[in-house]
């Protein structure tokens, strides 16, 4: 935006004998403004060029289009090209012929090719880039009258769209842009602002993409636009839950998790699609705990963000990023590569981890309790939690996977804390027994249990939060890093020495529960450093056998 430093950058303009008399987001805006003050008179009406750096995907898309070909690139991918954003969903609307036009480009780049909507005549294409996915829509304009010209109908398609910084549409032909809500006036500002007041009861999942948007640019929501977010809330689950689940983990992958939560509360979404989570306010919670659980949860995200953050800049900005980079940083790349194995194809594994965190502490007001001493406590919580986030993840249709990794991150989100607590207070280390066992019951979760507790009690002590407590759980993290990437098969996953055919062959057993508790007594002491052969874990097995048959 600052390349462009003409106030007319971007803008119709109407000229008079030279000088510019009205200008406006389209030609017509532009025109009548002029005749406004000057009926009589006939001004030139030119575009004022705006600068972009306009992705080479588009370009090619430019040389491949037929000669004359009218169409525009609109929604979010104008928006972020004025942000300098990059983007993996482009929207084009042109007169007629979507599908052809996308069958003719993906044929082009040898693309896949998805007939999306015939009424519309849409057409999709999907581009395959290394492990991504960027998607091209071709569509025909909105416009409800078939006896209106291109122009009005591609205006009157972007008047009807969310926010005005997406009803903007660029002209691949000559370079112009067509603005007829201001859009553009709006991105200069960090303003999200719906394009009329119908556009939240038109589609009210519009509400969490305000949210979402606002958010995700720094942006703030203006004042009219809140209004009737507030007003159309409760056709929010008019919405499928496929719509609504895919824009509740676009927030969670989003910057400023809890602030977009706040907001969704405030505007009465999680009451109508996650009532659940409402049940933690004002649920107090003894030292070291400084928040009750609503707020203490708003603040987990808070400190997740910031954790993620911290582990993968260059430079931290304070001693506790400093810590962290010190502890953890030679394991950003596997982290990362954590990250990257999403267990959905249209969710990130970071907006799942999010979801875990939101629901963490579910159950603590179903399960808390007051001992003899004034102490709060939440037995099971976490157990019980476990089976909510799996109920809640079933109803937004989550994977199996999901379901299963959420339910795991939950009902073993203490165990570390219990680690920490034993060195902190007793300077006990893990065992590489206790080791094991983490990683056998967490599996792959264990990465996520490790910030997510980093996060839980950075957001349970917040500022009262000491130097020395926070180096404590990431020695205790590192212990588990190290020991699930550095040496797997020494604690976490121990080579197997004996099977069960091994064991009914060689003890001459039957088939029961009992084989499996041998095989694990056996890896358990593998993990322990006990066992390294077979013949010692055939030894061991016949002596463990003695005794429960004592």
């Amino acid at each position: 935006m600052e390349e462009n430093k003409n106030p007319y950058a971007g803008r119709w303009v109407a000229k008079l004998k030279g000088r510019i008399v009205a200008q406006g987001g389209t030609p017509q805006q532009a025109l009548l403004a002029s005749q406004a003050t000057r009926h009589k008179e006939k001004p030139e009406i030119i575009f004022m060029p705006i600068h972009f750096s306009l992705p080479p995907l588009i370009q090619k898309i430019k040389d491949i289009l037929p000669a004359g070909q009218e169409i525009y690139l609109v929604g979010g991918a104008v928006r972020d090209l004025f942000l300098s954003r990059l983007s993996s969903d482009f929207d084009f609307a042109l007169p007629s012929g979507g599908i052809s036009l996308a069958r003719k480009i993906a044929n082009a780049f040898k693309a896949d090719f998805v007939p999306l909507d015939d009424e519309r005549d849409t057409g999709r294409v999907i581009i395959h880039e290394n492990e991504s996915r960027i998607f091209l829509d071709f569509a025909t304009y909105r416009g409800k009258d078939p006896s209106t010209s291109s122009g009005q109908a591609l205006e009157e398609d972007l008047r009807a769209r969310d926010f005005t910084i997406n009803a903007i549409a660029y002209n691949l032909q000559d370079d112009t842009l067509i603005d007829p809500t201001e859009g553009v006036k709006d991105i200069e500002s960090k303003v999200i602002r719906a394009c009329s007041p119908t556009s939240f009861t038109d589609d009210p999942i519009r509400i969490l993409r305000a949210v979402r948007l606002a958010a995700t640019f720094d942006f703030s929501i203006d004042k009219r636009t809140r209004e009737w977010m507030s007003q159309a809330h409760p056709l929010i689950r008019s919405i499928s839950v496929e719509r609504i689940r895919d824009e509740i983990f676009k927030i969670l992958n989003s910057k400023r998790v809890s602030d977009s939560i706040k907001a969704l509360d405030m505007l009465g979404v999680i009451e109508q699609l996650m009532p659940e989570l409402l049940k933690m306010k004002g649920v107090e919670q003894s030292s070291p705990h400084v928040f009750e659980v609503w707020t203490h949860t708003l603040s987990v995200l808070d400190y997740l963000e910031k954790i993620l953050f911290n582990l993968f800049e260059e430079i931290p900005k304070n001693e506790f990023a400093e810590a962290l980079q010190t502890q953890l940083g030679k394991f950003r790349e596997q982290i990362h590569h954590h990250f990257s194995q999403s267990l959905n194809i249209d969710r990130t594994h970071r907006s799942l981890l999010f979801f875990a965190a939101l629901y963490h502490d579910v159950c603590k007001p179903d399960t808390k309790t007051i001992d003899e001493n004034g102490r709060i406590r939440f037995f099971n919580h976490d157990v019980q939690g476990a089976d909510v986030v799996a109920e809640r993840a079933r109803s937004f249709n989550l994977s199996n996977d999901e379901v299963e990794r959420l339910s795991v991150i939950i009902k073993n989100h203490m165990r570390i804390h219990s680690f920490t607590s034993k060195l902190e207070n007793e300077n006990e280390y893990p065992t590489r027994r206790a080791i094991y066992r983490f990683f056998r019951d967490a599996g792959k979760a264990g990465i996520d249990l490790i910030l997510l507790a980093l996060a839980d009690m950075r957001g349970t002590r917040d500022k009262e939060m000491t130097l020395a407590s926070w180096n404590i759980y990431l020695e205790i993290s590192r212990i588990l890093l190290e020991n699930y990437f550095e040496k797997p098969q020494e604690t976490v996953s121990p080579p197997r020495l004996l099977d069960g055919n091994d064991l009914i062959k060689e003890l001459n057993l039957q088939p029961s529960k009992l084989l499996g508790e041998l095989l694990e007594a056996i890896r358990e002491n593998q993990a322990e450093g006990n066992i390294q052969t077979r013949e010692e874990a055939l030894t061991f097995a016949k002596e463990e056998l003695k005794k429960l048959q004592q």
